[in-house]
């Protein structure tokens, strides 16, 4: 088995800590995403798996053994960067079997690794050709090829699909999806890009101020963040937040915003979560596909019901991004493109209670 295991890891720049005591484990064949913001240390988290930064406390495993003092070249990890790294005056085969060929594998070995990679990534047509020859994508299929022939036990990918434009990145994400049910293998992947996370990652670890904020699933990140953070970085357009006061009558709670109120629906079963937060200030979180125009949501309870002013679009094609003001609130939605969102148009809304997400204003984590 395959695991990549990180116990208490951590590393300092002198008196900067990029990287603070992560803990975590990634399962053998599994696909796991590091996102977070630039400077947030998850490139420094693969570097040190990859033995290109050296550890300052903790240790790390690949599969049973600790490679804490084990030589980049002896761990058996292959790195796919952000910079395709092709050697110009070389071939794709050249390119490809370079790394095979310092290792003085046999020739037919090499043959063999190389047709196969390429076959994989469809490159058989390409082997002959400059790196200068190549789009953007067939240049960074080939860094991966580089990669694959190696055979390695971890892949590690350091953004390598930012060079590429929106449409290409689209292609390559699906290409990265089948090469992985492919190959079978342990994939770590860096991405500043919560699509990407969110799209690629079976697992995601999402990481700030080089800190592990959660580890799970993407659906169960995006439904269920552990923080404020994690959940306005995770989503696009980002959860919105409102400051207001929690209130109870008769038992019942009821979040009070300066321009609107509703009641916490009864029946979610959350007195016991809210009740130390009883008239002290907290912030309300609301995902934009959780806000629906009235004319779109008929069948839901109208007795809570919200106008609101629309301030600006964003035309996307398939759906708009509404963005409103209610009194001094700004929110967002997200609403079908034949719905009338003129700018300075009144516009009536109502929220999914069913989907909301309450934090500590202090702490910053999730209570609901």
């Amino acid at each position: 088995m395959t695991r990549v295991i990180l116990k208490n890891v951590t590393k300092k720049f002198k008196d900067v800590t990029a990287v603070k005591n992560i803990n975590l484990e990634i399962d053998d064949k599994e696909f796991m995403v590091f996102v977070g913001p630039s400077g947030c240390g998850k490139t420094t988290t693969l570097r040190m798996i990859a033995g290109l930064d050296e550890i300052t406390e903790g240790d790390i495993y690949i599969g049973d053994r600790r490679i804490n003092d084990v030589p980049p070249k002896n761990r058996n990890i292959a790195m796919v960067f952000q910079s395709y790294a092709l050697y110009p005056h070389m071939s794709v085969y050249d390119n490809m079997a370079f790394g095979l060929k310092l290792r003085k594998i046999q020739k037919s070995e090499i043959d063999n690794r190389v047709a196969e990679a390429a076959e994989i990534l469809g490159l058989t047509d390409l082997l002959e050709r400059l790196p200068k020859q190549l789009s953007g994508g067939q240049r960074q299929r080939v860094a991966l090829g580089r990669a694959i022939v190696r055979q390695p036990l971890v892949f590690l990918m350091d953004e390598p699909l930012s060079n590429l434009d929106a449409k290409l990145r689209v292609q390559m994400r699906a290409e990265l999806q089948k090469l992985h049910r492919r190959l079978n293998a342990t994939v770590i992947y860096v991405t500043h890009d919560q699509v990407e996370a969110m799209t690629l990652g079976q697992r995601i670890s999402v990481i700030l101020n080089g800190e592990l904020q959660q580890v799970a699933p993407p659906i169960e990140v995006y439904e269920k963040p552990v923080n404020r953070f994690v959940a306005g970085f995770i989503g696009s357009p980002p959860m919105n937040f409102i400051k207001g006061v929690l209130r109870k009558s008769k038992d019942i709670f009821t979040f009070e915003a300066s321009s609107f109120k509703f009641d916490i629906p009864k029946d979610l079963e959350f007195d016991q979560l809210l009740d130390p937060y009883q008239d002290k200030n907290m912030l309300f979180g609301i995902r934009p596909s959780d806000i629906w125009d009235v004319p779109s949501s008929a069948w839901i309870d109208r007795k809570f019901t919200i106008d609101a002013k629309v301030d600006f679009r964003e035309l996307m094609g398939s759906e708009t991004y509404v963005y409103l003001k209610v009194g001094d609130i700004p929110l967002v939605t997200r609403v079908g493109t034949m719905t009338d969102t003129a700018p300075g148009s009144k516009f009536t809304i109502v929220i999914n209670l069913r989907k909301i997400h309450l934090f500590d204003p202090e702490a910053q984590k999730a209570i609901i």
